[in-house]
C-alpha cells in the first residue's frame, strides 16, 4: 500500500486530509511538527510527504532543506497560504515537487498527490542493477557477485543501498547512520566503519584495497560506479 505522510500542525486540517486520503486507499499517518515529521521520514521513508510550511520545532523549509540533503527523493507536496508567492518560489528551490494553496479543494489535492506518484513510480530506480561485478536486487532485498549470492545481514544490505542511491556521491557517516539506524543513540560511527568492513569482505576482490566501497578521508564513503 502506498504510505503517504502528512506533516501538519493544524488537527482539523490533518484529520481531513487523513481522512480522504484514506478512502482513496493509501496509508496515512500524520506528524504534528516539523521534528517528528522528519524523524518518521528517517524511520519509515513514506511514498510521498504532504507538507505545510509553518510548522512547531522545524519549519517545512528546514525539514525539507533537511531531507534532500539526506538524498531523501520521495516527492513532496507543499502547502502554502494563499497570497503567499515567495513561498512556492522557495519551497520550489529546496526541493518540493509541487503545492496547493489554502484552502484547497479535495479534488485537486487527490489530483496532485496521484501526479506526483505516477510520475515517482516513473522514475524509480529499477528494482534490479548492477555496480560492476555487483547485482542488486532490491524487489527480494539479494545481492549477488558474479551470478552467485551473497549473504549480507539486513543493515549490511541497507547499507549497501543507501551508498549505491547516491550514484557515486560522498556519503557522510552521521548521513550513513541517521538513513540506515535512525536516531538510535546507540549507534555510533564505529558502527558504519564495522559494517562497511563486513561488506568489503563480503563484495571486495581484495577487501585490504578496495575497489568498490571507496573511503573518502575525513568525511565518509562512496560506492565507485
Amino acid at each position: 500500500m502506498t504510505r503517504i505522510l502528512v506533516v501538519e500542525d493544524n488537527a482539523d486540517l490533518a484529520y481531513g486530509l487523513k481522512n480522504n486520503l484514506e478512502i482513496e486507499g493509501y496509508d496515512l499517518e500524520v506528524a504534528a511538527d516539523g521534528a517528528r515529521g522528519l524523524q518518521r521520514i528517517r524511520e519509515t521513508r513514506p511514498d510521498l510527504v504532504i507538507l505545510d510550511l509553518m510548522l512547531p520545532e522545524l519549519d517545512g523549509f528546514r525539514l525539507l532543506r533537511t531531507m534532500r540533503a539526506e538524498s531523501f527523493r520521495m516527492p513532496v507536496l507543499i502547502l502554502t497560504a494563499r497570497g503567499e508567492e515567495s513561498d512556492k518560489v522557495r519551497g520550489l528551490k529546496l526541493g518540493a515537487d509541487d503545492y496547493v494553496t489554502k484552502p484547497f479543494g479535495v479534488l485537486e489535492l487527490l489530483a496532485r498527490v496521484e501526479a506526483l506518484l505516477r510520475r515517482s513510480a516513473a522514475a524509480s530506480p529499477p528494482s534490479s542493477e548492477r555496480i560492476g561485478d555487483i547485482e542488486i536486487d532490491r524487489a527480494s532485498r539479494t545481492v549477488a557477485r558474479s551470478g552467485t549470492p551473497v549473504d549480507l545481514a539486513p543493515k549490511e544490505y541497507d547499507l549497501l543501498v543507501a551508498l549505491a542511491d547516491r550514484n557515486g556521491a560522498v556519503a557522510s557517516r552521521v548521513e550513513l547512520m541517521r538513513q540506515v539506524w535512525g536516531y538510535a543513540d546507540s549507534v555510533i560511527t564505529r558502527t558504519i566503519d564495522t559494517h562497511i568492513a563486513e561488506l568489503r569482505r563480503k563484495l571486495e576482490h581484495d577487501p585490504a584495497a578496495p575497489q568498490l566501497i571507496l573511503t573518502v578521508r575525513k568525511t565518509g564513503y562512496r560506492i565507485k560506479r
